[in-house]
């Protein structure tokens, strides 16, 4: 099934590289999409309850699904998305 969610703090190659290695890893997931300019992620699910090991997988990289986070726990997404985009820059 076709899945696509909104996050944020998406900001260049770099996150979408992280983004889609990581989503591609995991199982009953393939084909994980980045839209950087919309701040979309889509990708194909074995099983409608693989959603929110997708959500949950780009929370831990930084990138939460829009209106997820608030606060300080937007502030630590923010800082652990730089360290996902950092190695997905050095993954290219």
């Amino acid at each position: 099934m076709y899945f696509e969610v909104v996050v944020e703090n998406i900001k260049c190659g770099g996150c979408a590289n992280s983004i889609q290695n990581q989503l591609n890893s995991l199982e009953g997931v393939s084909d994980a999409q980045v839209d950087i300019e919309a701040g979309k992620v889509s990708c194909t699910l074995a099983t409608e309850a693989l959603k929110e090991p997708v959500k949950l997988s780009l929370l831990k990289q930084g990138y939460p699904e829009v209106g997820m986070v608030e606060g300080l726990g937007a502030m630590g997404a923010k800082a652990k998305s730089y360290v996902s985009c950092a190695i997905g820059k050095m993954q290219k």
